[in-house]
């Protein structure tokens, strides 16, 4: 299932994912992806987790992220855990495309059977209805 970190600029996603990025990189049997834009987290995230640049990929908008991430799934087997920090961001700041990618990638990653975790900079009384059952609480 997938689960949302939500909160405004300041409150410490990031922080909080880069713990769990850390965490499952070090229990993970298998391999873990850290999605971001730009290249801010490389001396954050440890080496044992893959960290992928959207922007090295050109990936902008919610299409090309869930299309992004099928594809790594589709080719690696091993993937047992996937971040992504900045999601609203990466779909282009739309809440509707936004919400859509969610919802698609919650069905994907749950057929896969694997753990996936985004950061969302938003009020969380601006999230849709249908993903409130998204969000947790560090």
């Amino acid at each position: 299932m997938v689960k949302l970190i939500v909160g405004v600029k300041g409150t410490g996603k990031t922080k909080t994912l880069i713990g769990l990025v850390n965490s499952a990189a070090a229990a993970s049997k298998g391999s873990v992806v850290c999605i971001e834009s730009g290249s801010k987290l490389n001396y954050d995230i440890t080496h044992k987790a893959r960290l992928v640049d959207t922007k090295a990929f050109a990936i902008n908008g919610a299409d090309a992220l869930y299309g992004f991430i099928a594809g790594m799934l589709a080719s690696n087997h091993d993937i047992t855990d996937i971040y992504v920090d900045s999601a609203l961001k990466i779909c282009g700041d739309e809440m509707i495309e936004f919400e859509k990618f969610v919802l698609a990638a919650n069905k994907l990653v749950d057929d896969a059977k694997i753990n996936c975790e985004m950061t969302v900079s938003a009020a969380v009384d601006s999230i849709p209805e249908s993903l409130k059952s998204f969000i947790e609480v560090h």
